[in-house]
């Protein structure tokens, strides 16, 4: 098997590198206390294409495989982990608009979004429907060439800072088979917006509840046709379950980096934190787990760019081992630096928090362990295929 990365993608991940060092380290602190949506890094980031990384070239993006992504993604969150999640989010809504939107519907807002001159996020989760994701209840009711839309969407990233959102509705009976999917304008007439939630971490991106009363949408909004909603729902989320597992890396290799500075520099007892072989041993572990998970990654992306039948399985695998080994790795980091990783002058305080949230969103990873094990049980010789 090969893992060595192509120029391209080494170039990729260098650029990525770059833009997280001059545009996103320098400000995280600040966006974090202040609770800042940084819009101009995005516009800069659309400058690169990092707005639009797997949408095609007709439509403004940069046609890049899923495992490209995931490798600019890291470096993103390198600099700064709630922009680079945000990213993400707005990559996953603004790819399924470009892949099963109208073509006019695509036409007004591709250049804007690739761009990052106007923002998408992506409206699932309800108040009633978290891990239970078709048991939704938002409604979309025909009424001439419109929709009519009522219902609540809770734990929106962007909510309220945002300008299009792709919303998974109730077109018709219960469970996975009457739910759709439609492209709605953020202002449209009956959308209101919940109070910014007060979070642990992710502060550098407004969350609201969003509350639709009655908002009237052209039914050439939709995404593909009635009913196909959950499955574009759970397409985008194999997509999106990869990307975060990526932030957690790569807020993992600014953790590692900081903590394996800090340990050389260190002194206690007449010698440096790194001379003590308990911390060798910490950091030996630290760097296993963190090079175990880029490897999931990447085959993860890879099987997703493969469509290959399992790749659901794949990207829940890597999103949970990755997501979870990461945080203990941040834990791990703050704990080399005593009491200085607590206080907030130190970044590693800032990752701790920031990486806990990933173990919950895209699907909880208790919901990653039930997609791999009925996997399993209904092939019991998946473990034996060769990756």
């Amino acid at each position: 098997m090969h893992f060595e990365l192509s120029p391209d993608q080494t170039a990729f991940q260098d650029t990525a590198r770059k833009f997280a060092e001059n545009h996103l380290a320098p400000n995280a602190k600040q966006w974090d206390e202040e609770a800042i949506f940084p819009k101009d890094a995005f516009i800069e980031a659309g400058k690169l294409g990092f707005m639009a990384m797997y949408v095609p070239e007709e439509y403004f993006g940069i046609g890049l495989s899923r495992l490209d992504a995931c490798l600019i993604m890291e470096q993103l969150a390198t600099g700064c982990t709630t922009t680079a999640a945000f990213i993400s989010i707005h990559n996953m809504a603004f790819k399924m608009l470009s892949t099963y939107g109208q073509e006019s519907l695509i036409n007004d807002w591709a250049e804007p979004l690739a761009s990052g001159e106007k923002l998408a996020s992506y409206c699932l989760t309800e108040p009633g429907a978290g891990s239970d994701a078709a048991s939704l209840t938002t409604s979309a009711v025909k009424d001439g060439d419109d929709y009519i839309i009522s219902g609540s969407k809770v734990f929106i990233s962007g909510a309220g800072s945002t300008d299009l959102l792709i919303t998974m509705v109730r077109t018709g009976e219960q469970g996975a088979s009457g739910v759709s999917c439609i492209a709605i304008p953020a202002d449209s007439e009956g959308i209101s917006y919940g109070k910014k939630e007060d979070k642990l971490g992710w502060n550098a991106q407004p969350t609201r509840q969003i509350n639709f009363d009655q908002v009237r949408v052209p039914q050439s909004h939709r995404l593909a046709e009635e009913g196909q909603g959950f499955k574009l729902a759970m397409e985008g989320l194999d997509g999106g379950r990869i990307n975060i597992a990526a932030c957690s890396t790569g807020t993992a290799i600014s953790a590692l980096s900081a903590a394996t500075n800090y340990a050389k520099e260190r002194e206690q007892f007449g010698q440096s934190l790194a001379q003590f072989q308990s911390t060798q041993n910490k950091l030996a572990d630290m760097l296993t787990d963190l090079t175990a998970a880029k490897q999931m990654i990447r085959l993860a992306a890879y099987k997703l760019d493969q469509k290959d039948s399992e790749r659901t399985t794949y990207c829940a695998m890597a999103k949970r081992f990755a997501t979870d080994v990461c945080f203990t790795l941040c834990d791990e980091a703050l704990q080399i630096h005593g009491g200085y990783g607590y206080i907030k002058e130190y970044p590693l305080e800032r990752h701790f928090r920031d990486c806990r949230v990933h173990r919950i969103l895209e699907g909880t990873n208790e919901i990653m362990r039930v997609i791999i094990a009925r996997k399993l049980l209904n092939d019991p010789n998946l473990a034996l295929v060769q990756m």
